[in-house]
């Protein structure tokens, strides 16, 4: 029987988490096949580790996750080199990139399978297939090339993840250690653990890379098996902090207070991924205990203050512009941190609409300063998602938007800064418009230094604060390059791009 080679492709130069993607699908064929785990975070040449597998002859069938971004750094020149070497292997790769863009990547010809969404069932069964040479055509989730077209099969219903195995943590800990790898010193603790609680989001934005594989479903695990999960890795490896990379962690509040019971014994400091409106409606005394229970700090998609902008990216819910600031306000009497994104450079009728739209939200989001100075803004440039059937998606072909033809072509420089969404090739924006949304970042960064920035000291916050106010308070963004050196020479740590 063929073995399999999961590999986590680079993601991050520091404080690598768990690769919980990949592990949940080692998971899903433990048992039925020999698996190992390559990741490239952790070794020198994970293309030379890949090949040292491969040249044993007993590995067919690789396994990427490849999210957009620094994965695909390694994902795409890996993935054709190990094709040209080894073309008796079955490629399949899982992930945003490839369930958003899979045209382009099965055309490449080095990929011969995508998995689109979890991943669980499909997988295993399309092991199953090739290994044994049944039909694979009627398994969901599942997207291949049958000639000259891409044929995309029914998607699963999402699976009651209580019922799936429990991630194989201890295999792992073999291939790589978890406590000295995985739980990594950040803002929340000295060995923080990254964990999955649940999969997908109710809700239909349409700048978001979720909505496509999702499609507005969200399933969770329930709050005892994600504390005793925790609670597992804390006593194994000491973790003392957690960082929930769920798409959306607060979409029930009764599921979040069972959880904050169960875990407030243990003293852990803990982050989550939430909607305004969603939270807004839970009860003071649910975020009381929230807070109490150890979270410092929530991550919204906050997107725009303009209503108007809000309905064009297909929000959903009830988030107005008033509610994200009465909101900011409201989590200041309960010592939660909101961390606030928004998504600035959306497209316009006309180029002057596209910049007032900027300026509005710059002001905008120097009122929610005002009212909570201790709000996280992290800013993106907007990014187009190749949502089907979106409105906004069509605007944006219509005014000349275009994605790679080739491959090859995504790991550019500009395509990994587009997929940072901080470079977004849209023909709407003008170099101006993305250098005054780059230096009020820079500006309002000065002013207001991230707190999950653990290496910046107290001096070095008052330095750069003092060289940054005046140009905050006069509106004076251009040429920052005093801010720019400072935040240079200490590696100011944008949350964004390389997490806490």
């Amino acid at each position: 029987m063929n073995k399999i080679l999961l590999f986590n492709p680079k993601s991050a130069v520091a404080k690598h988490r768990i690769p919980n993607s990949i592990l949940n699908i080692a998971a899903s064929v433990e048992g039925r096949y020999e698996w190992v785990i390559v990741d490239g975070n952790c070794e020198e040449d994970p293309l030379n580790k890949i090949e040292e597998y491969l040249n044993t002859g007993e590995y067919k069938y690789l396994g990427f996750t490849v999210m957009p971004g620094p994965q695909l750094k390694q994902s795409i020149p890996f993935s054709k080199a190990i094709k040209k070497k080894f073309p008796h292997t079955k490629m399949i790769w899982g992930g945003y990139f490839p369930s958003s863009h899979p045209k382009v990547i099965l055309e490449s010809g080095y990929v011969d399978f995508i998995i689109n969404g979890p991943g669980d069932h499909a997988f295993p069964q399309l092991i199953d297939a090739l290994e044994y040479g049944t039909p694979y055509e009627f398994i969901r989730n599942l997207i291949y090339m049958a000639g000259s077209e891409v044929v995309k099969t029914a998607k699963e219903d999402l699976m009651d993840q209580d019922s799936l195995p429990t991630l194989p943590y201890n295999k792992l800990d073999i291939f790589y250690s978890i406590a000295n790898r995985y739980l990594g010193k950040t803002y929340l603790g000295n060995k923080t653990v990254a964990y999955h609680s649940s999969i997908g989001c109710p809700f239909t934005c349409s700048f978001c890379a979720v909505v496509p594989i999702y499609e507005a479903r969200w399933k969770a695990k329930s709050a005892q098996t994600v504390y005793n999960d925790i609670k597992y890795i804390k006593d194994k490896w000491g973790a003392d902090a957690i960082e929930f990379h769920d798409n959306n962690f607060f979409v029930s509040e009764k599921r979040t207070v069972e959880f904050a019971k169960l875990i407030k014994p243990e003293n852990m400091s803990w982050w989550g991924m939430a909607r305004i409106d969603t939270m807004d409606k839970f009860s003071d005394a649910s975020l009381a205990l929230i807070r109490e229970a150890g979270c410092k700090i929530i991550f919204f998609g906050a997107e725009s203050g303009n209503n108007l902008i809000l309905e064009q990216l297909d929000k959903g819910g009830t988030q107005t512009g008033e509610q994200i600031i009465r909101f900011a306000e409201r989590l200041k009497k309960f010592d939660i941190i909101p961390e606030y994104s928004f998504v600035l450079g959306t497209p316009a009728p006309t180029p002057e609409q596209v910049q007032a739209q900027i300026d509005f939200e710059i002001d905008f989001i120097k009122k929610i300063k005002h009212v909570n100075p201790r709000t996280e803004i992290v800013l993106y440039t907007y990014s187009p998602v190749p949502t089907e059937g979106s409105t906004l998606y069509k605007q944006v072909q219509s005014l000349g938007f275009k994605y790679p033809k080739v491959l090859e072509d995504w790991i550019s420089p500009a395509w990994e800064s587009f997929d940072l969404r901080k470079n977004p090739l849209t023909p709407w924006l003008t170099s101006e418009m993305i250098d005054k949304i780059r230096n009020f970042e820079i500006v309002l960064n000065g002013v207001y230094p991230t707190v999950t920035d653990i290496r910046l000291n107290t001096l070095k916050r008052r330095a750069i604060k003092l060289v940054s106010t005046l140009r905050y308070k006069i509106d004076l963004y251009k040429y920052p390059y005093e801010i720019k050196l400072l935040q240079r020479v200490w590696r100011y740590r944008q949350p964004e791009i390389q997490g806490f």
